[in-house]
């Protein structure tokens, strides 16, 4: 029994550090929708781990912090009722009416990001360029995070 346990538990222990990617992807995807988290912790516990590459986990962590997005953009897009104007994404609007499709590339912001993500998709913005601009934004912030974890700045 204890040989038993003994395998489950090791394999276990590999399988949770072969699934630091998946936490980190999965963090950032939810990080990015309207629900409450945040990526940040997951990509600094996965550059602790020193078990990949950088690049490798400022992609994985880019990835589904964008597709989160595109999340928020779909939904903006089911929104009914575009020409009346709500309270809560106001600030959001502003932004993308006043700079378009520029002020995507700071849909990476706490709360207003997430509205911002959702408000270009009210507003029927095109999807690539909507898509590739927050990528752009979100890659720079991860990158910063790293240079950051790694004493760069």
């Amino acid at each position: 029994m204890l040989e038993f346990l003994d395998a489950f538990f090791s394999g276990f222990g590999l399988s949770l550090q072969e699934s630091a990617l998946w936490a980190l992807f999965i963090g950032g995807f939810l990080s990015a929708t309207i629900l409450p988290g945040g990526s940040e912790a997951a990509l600094i516990a996965t550059l602790n781990l020193h078990q990949y590459p950088t690049l490798t986990i400022i992609a994985v962590a880019t990835l589904g912090n964008t597709l989160g997005g595109m999340v928020n953009y779909w939904i903006g897009i089911w929104l009914p009722n575009r020409t009346q104007e709500n309270k809560r994404g106001q600030k959001s609007l502003a932004w993308l009416r006043q700079y378009g499709y520029w002020a995507l590339l700071f849909s990476w912001l706490p709360v207003i990001g997430d509205a911002m993500c959702i408000a270009a998709g009210w507003l029927r913005m095109r999807f690539l360029p909507s898509m590739l601009l927050i990528l752009i934004g979100k890659t720079i912030r991860y990158a910063i995070l790293a240079a950051l974890f790694y004493g760069l700045f």
